[in-house]
């Protein structure tokens, strides 16, 4: 018995002093301690500090969502701009197209309302089928006429050129077209050129209808 407690002594001496000559030897090569290297832990934050940090995160949100919303806007305020400036374009480009035509349609016009009777009826039909088509397709552009029968001078869609005392038509009645006028899409793009009757002696409708000239 003596002999194993005398072995067990040995034994604990000899764990000592192999973890004392380890520590030795940490110091002598400038190795700090493992208890040397723990960090303490920093204080806690107080509850106002975290409440101030929540704040402090909701308002950097806000900032940054209301920044998105005004981008959104930016963004759709340019893309409507664009297209509105698209869509003027285009009109502007058909007007033109449309009013370079409109001499055309008037040599169509007189040339089927002067017919010569030495000329083929064959040849004024091929005139009424091209005239036809030609308005049919100005007219799905928007293109349509602006009425004189039986109407009343209107300085915003006629131009007087003439007027005619007579006392079987209403005073500033239209009594002849002599250009037709056109309108495109509701917009007046030529004043149709008229005749317009008068009462015998009223010159006050002459004076009128020549100071639209």
């Amino acid at each position: 018995m003596d002999t194993k407690k005398n072995s067990t002594a040995t034994s604990h001496q000899q764990e000592e002093a192999i973890v004392d000559s380890g520590r030795e030897a940490t110091r002598e090569n400038g190795i700090p301690p493992a208890e040397s290297t723990a960090t303490p832990a920093g204080p806690a934050m107080s509850h106002e500090q975290l409440a101030a940090q929540h704040e402090k995160v909701l308002a950097e949100k806000k900032e940054l969502f209301d920044r998105l919303l005004r981008k959104q806007a930016e963004l759709e305020n340019v893309r409507k701009r664009s297209q509105r400036e698209k869509e003027e374009f285009r009109q502007l480009a058909t007007e033109d197209l449309i009013r370079s035509l409109l001499p055309t349609l008037d040599g169509f016009e007189r040339a089927l309302g002067q017919r010569d009777a030495s000329t083929p009826e064959v040849f004024y039909k091929g005139l009424e089928l091209i005239y036809k088509e030609l308005r049919e397709v100005l007219g799905r552009a928007g293109l349509e006429p602006v009425e004189t029968r039986g109407k009343l001078f209107d300085p915003h869609l006629h131009q007087a050129v003439e007027t005619v005392e007579s006392n079987s038509h209403r005073d500033q009645e239209i009594v002849e077209e002599l250009q037709r006028g056109y309108k495109l899409r509701h917009r007046l793009l030529r004043p149709a050129i008229v005749r317009v009757a008068v009462k015998s002696g009223s010159a006050a409708s002459k004076q009128h209808l020549e100071g639209q000239d």
